[in-house]
Parts: C-alpha cells; structure tokens; sequence
C-alpha cells in the first residue's frame, strides 16, 4: 500500500490541470502545486505519500459530517423534514430549491448545508459550533483549529451564500437568525485539515462509527448508514453521477482542495490537492481515486470487490 500510494503521487504529481477556488480571496493565496494522499484503515493502520501534513481548509467536506452529525442529535425525520436526498445535478453554490418540497435537494449542495447549521443552531444556540468541531476532532483522532484568515474571507465576500440564507428563512427551510447561522456554516468550512485528517474522519465512517486508532464510538451507526448513502449519490457535486460510475466509493469534496472517500469496513481515504476542476473537484484527487478504484478492486460493484476480506487480505 505504502508503495501503491507512492507511485500514485509520482503519476499525478505532474498535473498542472485546473485551478485554486479564487472566488474566496484567502484560498487564492495557497500554494496550487501541494499534493499530498493518505489511506486508513479499519484496522488502524495508515500509510502516506506526498504533502499529507499540509493542512487546508475542510470546506464542503465538512457537510459529510454535518449531517452525520445532525441525523444522530437531531433526529432522521426532523432533518428530512427541512432537506432532501436527490441529487440535483446543479452547481454546488445553486439557488434552487427542489420544487416539489421547496426545500434544499440535499446536504451537501451550501442551501442543504446552511439548513444543517439552522437545525443545529436551532437546538443548541451557540454551543452548535463547539459541537461540530468536537465531533470533526474526534473523527480525526486530534483537535482541530479554525483558520481565521479563511473564515473572515469567507464571512465578507460569502454574499452569494448569505442569498441563500434569506431565500431558506423565507421558505421555512431555516427558521433562526440568518447571520448566526451563517456563521456556523462559514466556520465549519474554515476548519484546517490535512489528507491524514480525511483519512482517518473517513476511516471512522468506514468503521462504523469507531475511530480505528482510538476505539472511540464518535457517530451513531444509523447516522453512519445515511451520511453514506447520500455521499454516494450527491458527494461530488454535479460530477456525482460520473464519480458513481468511475469511482463507485462515497465519498465528499471541498473547493480547499481536499476529498474524503470510504470503503465501507475497510478503509478511508484522504487526498489534497488545490487545483480544481469545472465542477469544483480536486483534478488530481479525482485521478488518484480512480486509479485507487481500479488497481485495488474498490468500486462497489466491482465483481472481485468481497467486502472487507478483499482489501484486509492485501494489507496483511
């Protein structure tokens, strides 16, 4: 594995393809070249190649999470009731709302995300965002940080998502103060991680819940099974379709470059890399995905994919 990952380093590093998101002044000023892969496994291991130190920003990784979060505290009906499942097939910054409900087609689009934080806030206030860094850190297995610089950047140019704020609180969909809510949102997209961080917050997932490294129960099982399920189908944007066929892994991205995939009991995944494609995915992270998906059988319906025997054979 440690040589698998190496050599996907090598292919990829090369990739001058895509950009850095400029659209929030601060993740312009990253460097565009860093590249760095993690793997965990449900077993504890974890093996590496590249910048996987680096820390960037989650962004909208961290909607994977949020809803984690939100389904187990909250509760599965009241979390539906305010957001759907469907993939969109629209921007990830779209304002739309699905027209049958009115609501946000699903959490990991922002208008799903923001109705996230305004449940959250809704039930704990100010303690809302303690909680989601609390749960984040565990998942990680160490204590994350927000980076300041970002979120600021984030609270005065995000006008577009402040637009989307006011059209939920007028359609009901959030039912809170629009600026706090808001304010969660920018700062859980603000939190710093590192490939290792996905790696090991995705292996909890694969894990069912338990931190492999730490043996800490930090999400519920059925919550585990939904953010899962709705990774699958709506983690990649408007590439999701495309990342079900090629790929075939749940999975979630960030514009800070970062991507979190997981192979359910077996393994997560974590890649950096700043460069961005049309659809706000990390080029290069996507490529070693595939690749990933390919040599090692991950695919869910990969025919010599056998569960977690598969990969845990190769890794002894």
């Amino acid at each position: 594995m440690r040589q698998a990952l190496r050599e996907l380093h090598e292919r990829h590093a090369g990739d001058r393809g895509g950009a850095p998101a400029d659209y929030i002044p601060e993740l312009a000023k990253g460097d565009p070249d860093r590249f760095g892969l993690a793997i965990a496994t449900a077993g504890g291991e974890l093996f590496q190649a590249g910048d996987a130190l680096a820390e960037f920003t989650i962004q909208s990784v961290s909607k994977a999470f949020a809803f984690c979060i939100a389904i187990e505290v909250i509760g599965r009906a009241a979390v539906l009731g305010r957001v759907g499942v469907e993939p969109s097939g629209d921007a990830f910054n779209a304002i739309v709302f699905d027209p049958r409900t009115n609501r946000p087609f699903n959490p990991m689009v922002n208008a799903g995300a923001i109705t996230i934080a305004g449940l959250l806030h809704e039930r704990f206030g100010d303690a809302a965002f303690p909680l989601l860094l609390d749960r984040m850190s565990q998942a990680a297995g160490q204590r994350l940080a927000v980076d300041e610089a970002v979120y600021r950047s984030e609270l005065e140019t995000g006008h577009r998502n402040r637009a989307i704020g006011h059209l939920l609180r007028n359609c009901g969909a959030i039912t809170g103060p629009v600026d706090a809510i808001l304010d969660i949102y920018f700062r859980q997209c603000a939190i710093l991680v590192s490939a290792i961080d996905l790696a090991w917050m995705g292996a909890t997932l694969a894990h069912i819940g338990e931190h492999p490294g730490t043996g800490r129960q930090v999400f519920d099982l059925g919550a585990v099974r939904d953010t899962l399920a709705v990774m699958f189908t709506c983690g990649m944007y408007d590439y999701s379709g495309g990342w079900a066929f090629n790929v075939g892994i749940p999975a979630k991205s960030g514009v800070g470059g970062g991507i979190v995939g997981v192979v359910n009991r077996q393994l997560g995944i974590g890649t950096f890399s700043p460069r961005l494609d049309a659809q706000g995915n990390s080029v290069r992270g996507i490529r070693v995905f595939e690749d990933l998906a390919s040599d090692f059988g991950l695919h869910a319906f990969e025919c010599l994919n056998q569960g977690s025997v598969f990969v845990t054979s190769l890794l002894r």
